[in-house]
């Protein structure tokens, strides 16, 4: 369809004059034709869609994205990633380097750019900060930026050298590169598979402190203060990990940090019927973290809210819940999952949208006329069944398969390309 004209939506777009305002917006090849204050624009030749008692916001944005390609492509591929990105209202991904190999060098990141041309989500790669994630040497960082990375992190292996993580710190400085710590001493985490609290102990299961994630977070604020360099944290989780981020950033501290919807709405009784679907890293903690993390969004303490989608095949899963892999698939279910946290529409577009491209140095999505259309229209109140006619990724490990989901994304443009839920 050459024209696509929407109605009477409700404009969520930060720093447009016609933010909170019900509008039409022309779109014309993939371009903005107009955007006109109510039942103002007609076109008899547009698909026409009716956007009443719907938003319209930016296109959102995943800073912590797991695909299995390369390596681990029944996991899942990009095509197949992008696919359920798009049924969820993202038109933009950083994925992560938990690759095989891993995405360590010019050579991978290339591959990934190149993989994933064409596509109605922009894919962005971000590079291992060490060789192969081992933590032990630094990976080329500067060629990898050269070929398209956006940010170095570990993936879910987190930095165990101090000096190594200050030395990416540095090099990467250098070059305006952003370092992602995944925060867990693994000393201390010591392989366990919840959190650690009284949910553990009556369930006999060895647990995850807190302590465990705020240590790393600790010690790399200080590496950040150190060679004044900045610092995202992916998926924090805790309490103390909100007041040590929020305390750094009042120092004036370069950090900005996220969390995983998932980490909003569950709390570690979910694992208490060993249901391996809820088994994540970092683990589901406690109804006072849950509190802390939800405060942490509203004051700006946290930055951004992430999908943290990681598939895995089925006989990963469906095991006993100690040998069971981390991990579940949620570039579908963060709309839902923020709804259901009771988060304002504002402040959801302002974490999925906004902040993380801001986090990454990327243009946001105007809505100008004349500019391409990047945005997404979704409905807070539509429901929807989340089960294998709507899933769109290769795996099903979610907690949330076969529920009724409320919050739907109905059209998604980008890259003059349309995703248009009724049409499917």
């Amino acid at each position: 369809m050459d024209k696509i004209l929407v109605k009477s939506a409700t404009l969520v777009f930060p720093g447009h004059d016609r933010h909170g305002q019900a509008v039409d917006v022309l779109i014309v090849n993939g371009v903005v034709s107009k955007v006109e204050g109510g039942d103002a624009i007609h076109d008899e030749h547009a698909l026409t869609i009716d956007g009443k008692h719907q938003y319209l916001s930016p296109g959102f944005f995943d800073l912590n994205v797991n695909f299995g390609e390369p390596g681990l492509e029944t996991k899942e591929t990009i095509s197949t990633g992008c696919t359920a990105a798009v049924a969820g209202g993202y038109t933009g991904l950083a994925v992560q380097p938990n690759t095989v190999p891993a995405l360590h060098s010019r050579g991978e990141i290339a591959m990934i750019v190149n993989l994933a041309k064409g596509n109605l989500v922009s894919v962005y790669p971000i590079g291992a900060i060490s060789k192969n994630r081992s933590g032990d040497d630094l990976a080329e960082l500067y060629d990898m930026q050269q070929a398209g990375a956006v940010a170095f992190s570990n993936g879910n292996k987190s930095v165990q050298q101090a000096g190594l993580m200050s030395r990416a710190l540095l090099y990467c400085k250098g070059f305006e590169g952003l370092v992602m710590s995944y925060a867990e001493d693994a000393s201390i985490a010591n392989g366990a598979k919840m959190n650690e609290g009284i949910t553990s102990t009556f369930l006999g299961m060895k647990g995850n402190p807190n302590l465990a994630e705020e240590l790393m977070v600790s010690r790399d604020l200080y590496l950040a203060a150190y060679n004044n360099a900045p610092i995202h944290f992916s998926t924090i989780s805790t309490k103390e990990s909100v007041e040590l981020i929020r305390l750094a950033k009042k120092k004036g501290i370069k950090v900005t940090c996220d969390v995983a919807a998932h980490h909003l709405v569950l709390t570690e009784e979910s694992v208490s019927g060993f249901d391996s679907n809820y088994k994540v890293s970092p683990p589901l903690r406690t109804d006072d973290d849950v509190k802390a993390l939800k405060d942490g969004l509203l004051d700006g303490t946290i930055d951004a809210i992430v999908s943290q989608h990681t598939p895995h095949e089925v006989e990963f899963k469906k095991v006993e819940f100690e040998i069971a892999k981390n991990g579940i698939i949620g570039l579908q279910t963060v709309l839902p999952l923020l709804l259901k946290a009771g988060l304002p529409v504002d402040l959801i577009v302002e974490k999925l949208a906004i902040a993380p491209r801001a986090i990454l140095r990327l243009a946001p999505p105007t809505l100008a006329e004349g500019s391409d259309a990047n945005f997404v229209l979704f409905n807070t109140e539509e429901s929807w069944t989340f089960d294998a006619y709507t899933n769109r990724s290769k795996s099903t490990n979610s907690p949330y398969y076969g529920s009724i989901l409320k919050g739907r994304v109905n059209l998604v443009l980008n890259n003059k390309q349309v995703y248009n839920s009724n049409q499917e």
